[in-house]
């Protein structure tokens, strides 16, 4: 025991003696379309470093003159330090193709291979979309894997919690072109106790979340029983603010309109007062005495027009009617005044406070 420790130290150290050139990383997996990065350095000195891909070189770079050879797909940046020389290499948009082997090699010192792994993401999807089932039904939720490679793990998730294996099942198809891409479906049974969130999800060690579908899965009796009532409080919490508003604002209407028709009767009431008063001023004395409208009646400051001339002309004789009329009062009081009968004929004359208007006519 004690002389098979110095033995592995000295394997040690020969390995490290022997490792002039390193390679890192070792392993790269990608998926495809990514962008592949080794770096290769030696402290060594060397001359010339080839890039080989798969068995072919790719790039060639000269310690004295740098990259010496043109691809637009590769390339190499020079990394160096005082105590290492190294070029990073970089390998663009990397294909199913290009799966295998990448070397570095130092001419004439030594080369170091890495493995090289592209993968391919692929679709996933649950069949059917949404459901909606009654309480206590069965529900079978069936997923498609499509276009991987290699073959992509798959899981099931109700409401974030991961199902057991042993609910659902696992068909495998392919590879199924020329690319070598696999095909997956899974079926997973569900008894519908609850609303509940299914996922499925799909994924290669490459990728760096799982690729994901989910669907809802509705139950109708929990529909019924809580989400129903939850939304009838919340209509009839938005019907009560509705209410409560247009009351509110049915009753400010209220209010404006008795107050504008307020003010319009106490504005029309000293008018109608006057109106009631001109027109019983007029007709008071007049009805109380039973008299009738004097059209002979003019005001004083027209009495000129009072009087007016008419004369006839003929072959033998001309008259002149000549009529004239004296202003008396038309309103004669109640109490001073007594009416004739209209039976009487005779003119009468009335002595008192008042007079009336006389008509004379002289014909000549």
């Amino acid at each position: 025991m004690d002389n098979l420790i110095p033995l592995i130290l000295l394997a040690c150290v020969a390995q490290v003696l022997n490792s002039q050139v390193q390679l890192n990383p070792r392993t790269i997996t990608l998926l495809r379309g990514d962008t592949a990065r080794l770096i290769c350095s030696t402290a060594e000195p060397w001359q010339v470093m080839v890039w080989i891909l798969n068995g072919g070189s790719v790039l060639t770079i000269s310690a004295q003159y740098g990259i010496l050879s043109n691809n637009p797909n590769v390339n190499a940046i020079n990394c160096s330090t005082n105590q290492l020389s190294s070029w990073e290499f970089t390998l663009n948009r990397v294909q199913r193709s290009y799966q295998g082997q990448v070397t570095c090699d130092l001419q004439n010192i030594q080369r170091q291979t890495a493995d090289l792994f592209v993968q391919e993401r692929g679709n996933v999807a649950i069949t059917g979309g949404n459901v909606t089932v009654l309480k206590g039904e069965e529900i079978l939720f069936q997923c498609l894997a499509v276009g991987w490679y290699p073959v992509p793990s798959l899981t099931w998730l109700v409401n974030g919690r991961e199902v057991d294996q042993s609910q659902y099942n696992i068909s495998t198809e392919g590879p199924v072109d020329v690319d070598g891409l696999y095909n997956l479906t899974s079926n997973l049974s569900v008894q519908a106790a609850e609303s509940s969130h299914v996922e499925c999800l799909a994924s290669v060690s490459a990728l760096p979340t799982p690729q994901a579908s989910s669907v809802r899965l509705t139950v109708v009796a929990e529909v019924g029983v809580e989400n129903v009532c939850a939304d009838c409080a919340v209509l009839m919490a938005v019907t009560a603010s509705v209410s409560a508003v247009l009351l509110l604002l049915l009753l400010s209407i209220c209010i404006v309109l008795c107050y504008i028709r307020r003010r319009r009767a106490k504005s029309s009431l000293p008018e109608a007062i006057r109106i009631d008063e001109s027109k019983s001023g007029r007709s008071s004395v007049a009805e109380e005495t039973g008299g009738e409208v004097n059209l002979g009646y003019t005001t004083e400051g027209h009495s000129d027009a009072g009087r007016s001339d008419l004369i006839v002309t003929g072959e033998t004789h001309s008259q002149m009617n000549s009529f004239s009329a004296h202003k008396i009062p038309d309103v004669v009081s109640s109490s001073n005044f007594s009416l004739t009968t209209r039976e009487s004929t005779a003119p009468t004359d009335h002595c008192g406070d008042g007079s009336k208007t006389v008509r004379r006519m002289t014909t000549v």
